[in-house]
């Protein structure tokens, strides 16, 4: 089985004392690949360590979380916009807009998400987006960049069917993880109505455990319950998941 893990923070501190051993776990469950998003310019040495270590299996994005869009935002989005210039990267990601914790900064998160959708058409690049208690502002927002070309994935996708339905239209992939294990997530109902071709698999660690270890440090090689738990939806083998899903990551990453 052939597995791509399209979204984990690997190289952050709660690795810190066996990041080598998660992966090799990892690579034991059959995930091959491993998508690291940029949080902001604290975590960018870390990140690209990572990604020398295991060169081929650890892929870098760059990009500006929108959680972390601060009052020195515009420094911040220097940064994303130097490294972009000067060497390949696998996406632009995470952007997006979060308004749950904070709206303080919301007007400087929208500024950043579209400066760096502009950048991700620029570079020919997809982005990875994170959305949280914003979707629909988000969604209208990746639709006026569509017909310029912009692509990639909603990562940790949880909104509604309808939500769905617009973002497969918009031409994007929805990332799917451990919520779809959550009892009350709502998130198999949708994903009952959705096809395979639409969806790449994630765990977005250390964050958002699949049950049976809901609560606990998230690691890739956790992959196989969202696996397991999306064969059992789709009534269909993990390895057409596995498959379907790793061919959807090829394609948005371009591999």
């Amino acid at each position: 089985m052939n597995l791509v893990d399209t979204h984990c923070h690997l190289y952050s501190e709660e690795f810190e004392l066996d990041q080598e051993a998660v992966l090799q776990r990892a690579f034991s469950e059959g995930i091959n690949k491993f998508y690291l998003p940029a949080i902001d310019s604290s975590a960018i040495p870390a990140m690209l360590a990572l990604e020398k270590k295991f060169p081929g299996k650890c892929m870098a994005m760059m990009g500006l979380h929108p959680c972390y869009v601060k009052e020195n935002f515009q420094q911040e989005l220097i940064v994303v916009k130097d490294w972009l210039s000067n060497r390949n990267f696998s996406a632009v990601g995470e952007i997006g807009l979060d308004y749950y914790w904070d709206k303080t900064f919301a007007a400087e998160q929208v500024i950043a998400f579209r400066s760096q959708i502009e950048w991700s058409i620029e570079y020919k690049l997809p982005i990875v987006i994170h959305t949280r208690n914003a979707m629909q502002e988000t969604i209208e927002i990746v639709k006026e960049y569509v017909p310029k070309g912009v692509r990639g994935i909603f990562h940790c996708f949880s909104g509604s069917f309808e939500n769905a339905i617009e973002i497969i239209e918009a031409g994007f992939y929805l990332g799917i993880g451990g919520v779809l294990t959550y009892k009350n997530a709502g998130l198999v109902n949708v994903l009952s109505k959705i096809n395979l071709q639409h969806l790449v698999l994630e765990t977005d660690a250390p964050y958002l455990s699949p049950v049976p270890f809901r609560g606990k440090r998230n690691e890739s090689s956790y992959l196989k319950y969202v696996v397991e738990k999306l064969a059992e939806i789709k009534n269909c083998s993990v390895e057409t998941v596995a498959k379907v899903t790793t061919e959807n990551a090829e394609k948005i990453f371009g591999l």
